[in-house]
């Protein structure tokens, strides 16, 4: 860090893509809230939004350090006392304020924190319906520590930004994400999978359908995690500059040509395009393009969007033929998605784009970057699998983490938080009448 380099305008960029990707974990709870029956809607938007104080009490007493701080040999993790309680991070009256880069290191810590709440409350996505509270924010808890903030140091610390050593994927195995591919999209994906497998199928499913139960909020949730993830990505520049202006318009490609690519897809397989899969779409175009925004050109992002759009639409339905219960298919969407962008970089990167320190297979780079692309999503994918695996079935032997059943059939809503969030119940010729659940 240093201390008299701040900018004005990449500190009021950053101030904004802060506030953005924090809006992004409300506007997860939208979208999965509206994906849910109507008896786990609270429940499920509840899971999203305790990412926020889980996270925040953890990012400041340390986790910010484990993230960023020395790293403490191999590049595994960062000093966790280094930065405790954000000590060093901010300055007193006629002070210079401590900087990253060109902006004070407090706003670092605010956006970077958003990425840690909205890759927690992903994984909420695969398990919804059927896991308990209060064993969902110890297992948050536990996970952030165990997983997210040593991934964020292999990913997101590079040498010399917030400390002279940082993590081995960005420094020693070189492999490029941008704004989160491996860390967030690979990370939620596989430790969503990992935590439905630990908990088991929902009662009754596949036999019953369990559809979305509010679409409306689906794609209202749908609209503000794009508008969030602008911030995301663009402001992962860190500078309002031309590498945040290509950042921004990519995302806005990959984004839209997913959603086209998706529709496509389901009007060939199944005979209509919905607004469902619109949503969905749009969504794993964002999570494809995110480690990638700033190293391919908008030809590239289109390419990418139009892959991921595609491949997610198709994944979505492994879950039947394998047999696992990812609720809310955060398996086809983000690990499918954050694995089509974090190789693709491999293919179409370009010294042409933005930040791309290579170019990738197809614009004449080789195979280099791609191998070092698939061993930093394999990397990511294999601790993220082995460690929720390994907490899930600890914290499912101590405390429990799966609802009783009883309480799945009456809904979480009122078992876990003794609320509804609709009235069921009608006046009908003086008499009382239940609406469908």
């Amino acid at each position: 860090m240093n201390d008299h380099a701040l900018n004005a305008a990449d500190t009021a960029w950053v101030l904004a893509s802060a506030a953005l990707v924090i809006l992004m974990t409300p506007g997860l709870a939208f979208f999965y809230g509206g994906m849910v029956r109507a008896k786990n809607v609270l429940n499920m938007m509840m899971m999203c939004l305790s990412a926020i104080p889980v996270v925040w009490v953890l990012w400041m007493a340390f986790g910010y350090s484990m993230g960023f701080g020395e790293d403490l040999g191999g590049g595994l993790l960062g000093d966790p006392t280094q930065f405790a309680g954000l000590r060093g991070l901010f300055a007193g009256q006629n002070e210079a304020a401590p900087a990253v880069g060109t902006i004070p290191a407090l706003v670092f810590v605010v956006f970077q924190a958003g990425f840690a709440m909205i890759t927690v409350a992903l994984i909420a996505g695969a398990v919804a319906d059927r896991m308990r509270f209060t064993g969902w924010i110890v297992f948050t808890a536990v996970w952030c520590v165990l997983v997210y903030f040593p991934v964020a140091h292999w990913v997101f610390c590079p040498d010399n930004l917030t400390a002279s050593r940082g993590g081995w994927i960005i420094n020693h195995l070189k492999s490029l994400d941008f704004a989160g591919g491996t860390a967030v999209e690979i990370n939620s994906g596989i430790s969503g999978l990992a935590l439905a497998l630990v908990l088991g199928k929902r009662r009754s499913w596949p036999k019953d359908p369990m559809r979305p139960h509010n679409l409306p909020a689906v794609m209202l949730g749908a609209g503000l995690l794009w508008f969030g993830w602008f911030g995301f990505n663009a402001g992962s520049s860190l500078k309002a500059d031309s590498v945040a202006a290509l950042a921004l318009a990519n995302t806005l490609a990959a984004g839209a040509v997913s959603l086209a690519s998706w529709l496509v897809v389901e009007r060939v397989r199944h005979g209509k395009p919905t607004s469902f899969g619109a949503a969905s779409g749009a969504v794993a175009g964002l999570v494809a393009i995110t480690p990638s925004c700033a190293y391919v050109t908008p030809t590239g992002a289109l390419a990418i969007g139009a892959v991921a759009g595609a491949a997610s639409s198709v994944a979505i339905e492994w879950k039947y033929k394998l047999g696992y219960d990812d609720s809310l298919d955060v398996v086809g969407v983000h690990l499918v998605g954050g694995l089509v962008g974090t190789v693709m970089i491999g293919l179409v990167a370009s010294k042409s784009a933005g930040a791309s320190p290579v170019d990738g297979l197809f614009y004449g780079g080789g195979f280099d970057q791609l191998w070092r692309q698939i061993v930093a999503a394999l990397a990511v994918l294999g601790y993220a699998l082995a460690m929720t695996l390994l907490i899930g079935f600890a914290l499912k032997a101590v405390m429990g983490l799966r609802a009783h059943p009883q309480d799945e059939a009456e809904g979480l809503d009122e078992t876990e938080h003794a609320e509804s969030a609709y009235d069921f119940s009608v006046a009908k010729g003086g008499r009382v009448a239940s609406l469908e659940h």
